[in-house]
Order: C-alpha cells, then sequence, then structure tokens
C-alpha cells in the first residue's frame, strides 16, 4: 500500500441491487490507486443483497441500515463511518457504476494539484454504452428554474469537455468529498431522502468557500437509473416536493419567486404532456407545504 496516498473511503449504498453493487466493486478491484477502503451501505434491501454480499463481498465493510433511509441518509451513514475510522477523503460512487482503472488515481492528481484545495472534485461520466456517450462532463445551477444541469449529457464525446475547471455542481452519482469539507459543512440533508440532495450539498460547500472541480480524465460508466424506475410514483414525488423544497432553501427574494413560478408551470407542462400523474403532483405539493422534518420517510421505515 502506498502510505503517501491519501486514504480514500469509497462508499457504495445498495438497494435491491446486488448484482449491479458486485458488478462495481469488481471493476474497483481493477484500480490503480492503493490507499482505499470500500464500504457497502445496505439500505434494508428485500432481495436478499445482505446475505450474498457476506458471501461474496466479506472482506469488506458491509454496513446494514435497518431501514431505507434514502440516498442521503444511507449515504450519511457511510461518511459517518469513514470519517470516524480516518478517511481524508470520502467518495460517494453509485453502486450501478463501472471504473476504469485510473479514474481515482487521475481524480486525485487533479485534486491535489490545485493550490486551493477543492471541497469536492469530479470526473467525467459517459452512459454505459458502449460508445463515449456524455452523461455528465460538468454541471451548473440554473437560478431561474430552480434546478441543477448536466453539462454534455446526451452528447458523444468529441473532446470539447477535457479541459479541468470549477462547476457549479457534483452529481451524487460521483462525488469525492474532502475531509474538511464534512468537519465544516456537515453531511447531505436527510429531507430530501432522495433526488436534490447533491445539488443542495453543492450550494453549502460552494457557500463555505470551497471550490467544486471537475477532472475529465478521471472516467467512470453509468447503467443510469437501474434502482429507480424513470417517471415511477416515488421519481415523481420526490422530484416535485424536493424542487420546491431546494429553492425554498436555497434561493433569495426574486431568485425565490422567479424559481417558484416556473416550477409551477413546469409541474402543469408535465402533467399535461404525460409525464407526471396529476395525482402524485398535488400530493408533492402538498407534502412540500406541510413539510417540518424527516417525516415523509417513516412509512418507508415500517
Amino acid at each position: 500500500m502506498n502510505n503517501l496516498e491519501p486514504l480514500i473511503y469509497i462508499i457504495l449504498l445498495n438497494y435491491n441491487g446486488y448484482k449491479d453493487t458486485i458488478e462495481c466493486v469488481r471493476s474497483i478491484e481493477k484500480i490503480n490507486y492503493e490507499n482505499y477502503k470500500l464500504v457497502i451501505v445496505d439500505n434494508n434491501s428485500k432481495d436478499g443483497s445482505e446475505e450474498i454480499f457476506k458471501k461474496k463481498l466479506q472482506k469488506y465493510k458491509i454496513i446494514q441500515t435497518n431501514c431505507n433511509k434514502g440516498f442521503a441518509g444511507g449515504n450519511n451513514i457511510g461518511i459517518k463511518y469513514a470519517v470516524y475510522e480516518g478517511a481524508q477523503y470520502v467518495l460517494l460512487l453509485n453502486n450501478d457504476t463501472l471504473v476504469e482503472a485510473e479514474f481515482l488515481t487521475n481524480l486525485m492528481d487533479e485534486t491535489l494539484k490545485e493550490e486551493d484545495k477543492p471541497g469536492i472534485s469530479i470526473g467525467k461520466i459517459y452512459y454505459n454504452s458502449g460508445i463515449k456517450k456524455i452523461w455528465y462532463a460538468g454541471g451548473g445551477i440554473n437560478y431561474l428554474k430552480g434546478e441543477s444541469f448536466q453539462i454534455g449529457c446526451g452528447e458523444t464525446d468529441d473532446g470539447k469537455y477535457d479541459r479541468k475547471k470549477n462547476v457549479d455542481f457534483a452529481t451524487g452519482c460521483m462525488m469525492l468529498i474532502n475531509k474538511e469539507v464534512i468537519e465544516k459543512v456537515g453531511y447531505l440533508s436527510e429531507d430530501y431522502f432522495l433526488y436534490y440532495e447533491d445539488t443542495d450539498y453543492c450550494m453549502k460547500v460552494s457557500k463555505a468557500g470551497y471550490k467544486i472541480l471537475y477532472c475529465p480524465k478521471s472516467v467512470i460508466y453509468h447503467k443510469v437509473s437501474a434502482s429507480t424506475v424513470a417517471l415511477s410514483e416515488i421519481y415523481q414525488f420526490y422530484m416535485c416536493r424536493n424542487r420546491y423544497l431546494f429553492i425554498k432553501r436555497n434561493f433569495k427574494d426574486k431568485y425565490r419567486v422567479i424559481a417558484t413560478i416556473y416550477t409551477n408551470i413546469y409541474m402543469v407542462h408535465c402533467i399535461f404532456n404525460g409525464r407526471y400523474n396529476f395525482k402524485n403532483v398535488i400530493k408533492a405539493i402538498k407534502s412540500y407545504h406541510f413539510f417540518k422534518g424527516k417525516n415523509e420517510q417513516r412509512s418507508i421505515c415500517n
């Protein structure tokens, strides 16, 4: 083990997806970065994931939440364990990803070159399609719409996103967080449960004075939506409710008003074009207006 390399804890959150998680782990095992430890957090899966991990991935730390705590809550358990164990950096990585052998070495090399150490670093993410089709090549936050966006998403990579740069948004699919940031900013907000928690965290990190660095030499592949069916009821509920919640918590004055109006129009548009179900949107809006904390998650834990 190279003790000169910072100690990185890689956190994989699993929910009913042991096949993807095992594939991800096998790809991680081939990386050329030596000083890392792997933690698998199982979010109370019902497909026998924990038992399978104990047989096939027994050399790694496996944490059982005993309750579906969502993306934020599950990852926070892993982050807290990593920090307690002495992690210098924590890497959140979706379990439905595959990594290149040099991804972590390149990510750390680019991060450590920066005189002003970034709070969060992220690489380039491709769709796992066999061709170089971009899923993420940097990201930002649209203050008029109240949402984050991914640069280059859906484009075939022609090299124009190969420059390292500071960005405003890093997706939780791949997020390398400096321990100093965790100690100062804290953890992902569990009030979101699912979706927008990464956007909210990026806003907090930026407000605390840290940079978010995009490092294109670090490459992974994302299967996309393997754990949540796109446009499902849970997707619609949390994407709708959490967008309003994100705007309320992070936008001020005219930006909050404009983003809220735009989101209202957007939700109506989604209902009329069949993207969202009317009942799901109304349920989400009611939940947002009466939201007081983490009570929304109780039905998933019981």
